[in-house]
C-alpha cells in the first residue's frame, strides 16, 4: 500500500484544491500583513514599519466603531444559535426516523428559507416585529433570523447522520434491558456526538459572520459583521485590518478546538472496551 503510485487524477485534484485555497486566502494575506504596520502606517503597501500598534489600538476606545461590545453581541448570539440549532436538529432527526402525518410538507417548509434571499428574510422579520409592536433586537428578531439560516443546515446534517445509523445498536441495548432514555443517553448520543459538535460549529460559524439576515433585525446595536461594515466607510487606519486579523484568528481557533474535541471523543470511543 505504501509503494502504490498515485494516478494523474490525484495530482489534478490536488492542484485544483491548492488553487482554491490560494484563491480563498490569498487576498486575505494582504490584510494580515498590513495589520502589522507601524503607528504611521496606511491602508496600502508598502509597509511603514512593523509593530503591534494597531492591535493594541483596536482594544482602545475608537472614534468610530465599538469592537468590544459588537464582538460580545456576536459571540453571545452565536452561542444562542448554536445551542438552539443542535437541540432542534437532534429532535428533528429523531422525529423523522419514523413516518408521521405531514412529514413531507414539514421537511420542505424547514428548508424553504434556504432558497429565499437573505435580505428578504431580514426585511420580512423586521417588518413583522414592528407590526406586532416588538422592537427589533439582535437577541430577539436577529436570533430568529439567524435560526432561519442555521436550522435547515442542521436538520439536513442530522438526516444524513441518522440515515447511516444502524438501529441494531439500539435494539441490542433494549434486548439487554435498557430503557428508552438509557438507550439514547448511553448508546445513541455517544455515537452521534461528533456529528452534533459539527452541527454546533456549523450553526455558530453561520451566525457569527451573518450579515444580510442581521441587517434589518439587529435593532439599535450592531453585531460584529455590521460593525465591520460600518467601519469600512469611516475608519481609514490599519486598525480595520487588525480587526480582520483578530476575528479570522478567532474563527480558526474555534475550528481547531472543535476538531480537537471530535478527535478526543473518537479516541475515547475506540479505547472503550
Amino acid at each position: 500500500m505504501g509503494g502504490e503510485k498515485r494516478g494523474i487524477g490525484f495530482y489534478v485534484l490536488a492542484a485544483f484544491f491548492g488553487l482554491f485555497v490560494l484563491f480563498l486566502y490569498g487576498p486575505m494575506s494582504a490584510i494580515f500583513i498590513l495589520s502589522f504596520q507601524g503607528p504611521n502606517g496606511g491602508l496600502t503597501f508598502p509597509l511603514n514599519g512593523v509593530s503591534l500598534h494597531w492591535f493594541f489600538n483596536l482594544f482602545e476606545k475608537q472614534a468610530v466603531g465599538d469592537f468590544g461590545a459588537s464582538f460580545t453581541r456576536s459571540l453571545t448570539l452565536g452561542l444562542m444559535v448554536m445551542a438552539s440549532t443542535v437541540v432542534v436538529a437532534l429532535l428533528a432527526g429523531l422525529a423523522f426516523r419514523r413516518r408521521f402525518v405531514g412529514a413531507t410538507p414539514l421537511f420542505y417548509l424547514t428548508i424553504a428559507s434556504l432558497v429565499v434571499p437573505s435580505i428578504i428574510v431580514s426585511l420580512g422579520i423586521g417588518v413583522l416585529f414592528q407590526q406586532i409592536g416588538i422592537r427589533p433586537a439582535w437577541y430577539g428578531s436577529g436570533f430568529g433570523a439567524h435560526l432561519t439560516w442555521t436550522l435547515p443546515f442542521g436538520v439536513l446534517i442530522m438526516f444524513a447522520v441518522f440515515n447511516r445509523f444502524s438501529p441494531s445498536y439500539e435494539e441490542a441495548a433494549r434486548d439487554l434491558g435498557a430503557s428508552p432514555w438509557q438507550t439514547f443517553y448511553h448508546v445513541l448520543l455517544p455515537m452521534i456526538a461528533p456529528s452534533l459538535i459539527g452541527v454546533g460549529l456549523f450553526g455558530f460559524s453561520l451566525s457569527y459572520d451573518e450579515f444580510a439576515r442581521t441587517l434589518l433585525t439587529a435593532g439599535s446595536f450592531n453585531t460584529l459583521p455590521l460593525e465591520i461594515y460600518g467601519m469600512t466607510t469611516n475608519v481609514t487606519t490599519p486598525v480595520l485590518y487588525a480587526l480582520g486579523t483578530v476575528t479570522t484568528a478567532f474563527s480558526f481557533l474555534i475550528i481547531g478546538g472543535t476538531i480537537a474535541l471530535i478527535a478526543l471523543i473518537n479516541r475515547r470511543q475506540v479505547a472503550r472496551p
